[in-house]
């Protein structure tokens, strides 16, 4: 039997610290009749969990554990998947075996590198890759020409993707072909995608910052864990960070 609606946990901010996934995803599960809790199905979101409470997902129990978080500086040439149909190499084989249950949050295509987490934190992961929290991620882009001042009113105002108006939240340059961006939207290949609206092609394209949190001390392919202060930094909205060195720096 579920827990009164006044004791407890929230069901779905328990299935996240369990590391079952992010409070939006466990409710979907719910919902599909996935959790038992004491054994009994339960479908209503406004659950909750005590302490003696046993909860099952897929017929698994479940028991609630410590978060684990690290931060990668993912290379080009690898994708953020756990298996590639194409035999192409996952940040996994970065990690690890003990990592490999971690789940990444927002992904870098195969093309891409720089800063990305991985965390064991369904309630993390939402808060980072939520609108409503509105973190920033900061993206240093090399194009292959000369990009036009006078189109960065179009980056800033917005872009229609199919996905919905993909904007920045700022735009500055280092040269005429190195801009660094910054976003707090998450839609796949955003910025290849924007770019490409205005006819110019990404050639390189690297994560530098997330929230405040920027790890100059990490070489490309290398990990280390997050430390509680770091993580509460990367969920901070933030100001422009330093560039990552290259590998061997």
């Amino acid at each position: 039997m579920a827990a009164p609606a006044d004791k407890g946990v929230r069901l779905n901010k328990f299935l996240a610290s369990c590391g079952i996934a992010s409070r939006r995803k466990s409710e979907e599960f719910i919902q599909q009749g996935r959790v038992e809790i004491n054994g009994e199905i339960v479908t209503d979101l406004s659950s909750r969990v005590r302490e003696d409470d046993h909860v099952k997902c897929d017929g698994k129990l479940l028991r609630q554990r410590s978060d684990l978080t690290i931060i990668l500086n993912k290379p080009v040439g690898y994708i953020c998947t756990r298996d590639d149909p194409q035999g192409r190499e996952t940040v996994y084989k970065l990690l690890p075996s003990k990592f490999s249950s971690l789940h990444y949050v927002g992904r870098l295509d195969f093309n891409s590198s720089g800063l990305l987490i991985l965390t064991s934190s369904g309630e993390l992961t939402e808060q980072l890759t939520h609108p409503r929290y509105h973190v920033e991620k900061e993206y240093e882009v090399i194009l292959d020409r000369p990009f036009h001042a006078e189109l960065t009113p179009k980056l800033l105002e917005g872009i229609h993707l199919t996905e919905g108006l993909a904007k920045a939240e700022s735009v500055r340059f280092d040269s005429r072909r190195k801009v660094r961006m910054v976003l707090t939207q998450g839609y796949n290949r955003q910025i290849r995608r924007m770019f490409s609206k205005l006819g110019f092609k990404v050639k390189r394209l690297e994560r530098t910052r997330i929230g405040n949190l920027v790890v100059p001390d990490l070489s490309t392919g290398d990990f280390r864990l997050l430390k509680v202060n770091e993580i509460a930094s990367a969920c901070e909205g933030g100001t422009p960070g330093k560039k990552l060195p290259k590998s061997g720096q």
